[in-house]
């Protein structure tokens, strides 16, 4: 049997692996010089029933350095909600807490049907321009899941519609990432890989790296994390559960089912030094007695461990 890894042996192994993969695809080499540290959010999808000034108040009150906002039509932070003057005063709002808006969350799943292609195209650019006037100086990424169904299936149509993603995200300056999620048809980082690699490097095409929904597959951190590195904008940070035959999402460090300490070191190693994002999932917000701002602490004390765990910094 082999010795386990040790800690500087996982690390030492995933960046070797991480810095073949980037050299390969161009995308996102680590820089020579990177800047120290990391970004802790949060975002306000289990917030659906604050106001987007409420949830801005409360996770800047509990301290964290970045926030992330959901688009999608029902939230208050969509953009038919947020509109004209409502916008100026979120942007100066954002300003005064200090918070930077790294992401907005979508949900887009790619259609074969043409006239609701061109629905998600109009929802991205609605995102996008969101985005820019909320945070003109440095425009929040859009990242969505892809919905599910059989990837043998699905894989073409993705690589197709994504192609119209990709021209949207190039003329507006905007990152567009896909989430694998564990239930759709993309459910991994290898077939991300193969979507964004079919779409050519692009500065403004990535990954979202969520570990939650690789647990108890087979799937480990280090094969995980040497895939995704090249292409990841942003890594999420919620846990997951065996319930029977269901899996289940929980808060961060609420099943304690994985290290996310193990997954910061990994990535912050190989260079990434973008934002970590911790997601309350519809699983949580759902429960019976559910209270946004107590998750919202809970992510943020178990997170704030982690870093210090791994021994990375935080940053604005």
């Amino acid at each position: 049997m082999k010795p386990p890894l040790t800690r500087r042996a996982f690390c030492h192994s995933v960046a070797c692996g991480v810095a073949v993969t980037a050299i390969s695809n161009g995308f996102a080499q680590a820089p020579k010089n990177p800047p120290q540290g990391l970004t802790l959010a949060i975002g306000n999808y289990g917030m659906q029933s604050y106001k987007t000034e409420e949830a801005i108040r409360l996770i800047a009150g509990l301290k964290f350095d970045a926030l992330e906002l959901t688009v999608m039509p029902e939230w208050d932070s969509s953009p038919e909600k947020l509109k004209g003057e409502r916008r100026g005063t979120v942007h100066r709002f954002l300003a005064d807490t200090g918070l930077t808006l790294t992401s907005l969350m979508e949900n887009l799943p790619p259609s074969a049907n043409d006239a609701e292609h061109q629905k998600s195209l109009e929802r991205l650019k609605l995102a996008a321009g969101l985005g820019h006037d909320l945070a003109p100086d440095s425009p929040p990424l859009i990242q969505t899941v892809l919905g599910g169904g059989d990837w043998s299936e699905k894989k073409e149509l993705y690589r197709d519609r994504l192609g119209d993603w990709r021209r949207i995200a190039e003329s507006t300056k905007t990152i567009i990432a896909i989430k694998p999620h564990r239930s759709g048809a993309m459910s991994n980082p290898e077939q991300a890989t193969w979507l964004l690699e079919q779409l050519g490097s692009s500065p403004w095409l990535g990954m979202i790296y969520d570990y939650s929904h690789y647990a108890m597959r087979d799937l480990s951190v280090t094969e995980t994390v040497k895939t995704a590195f090249p292409t990841t904008v942003q890594i999420v940070a919620k846990d997951v559960a065996k319930n029977g035959e269901q899996f289940e999402f929980a808060l961060p460090g609420e099943a304690n089912t994985f290290d996310h300490a193990e997954i910061l070191t990994a990535f912050y190693t190989a260079g990434f030094r973008r934002n970590v994002c911790c997601e309350v999932s519809s699983q949580v917000f759902r429960r019976p007695g559910y209270d946004a701002a107590a998750a919202a602490k809970v992510c943020y004390d178990f997170m704030s461990r982690a870093f210090e765990k791994a021994g990375i910094p935080r940053r604005k």
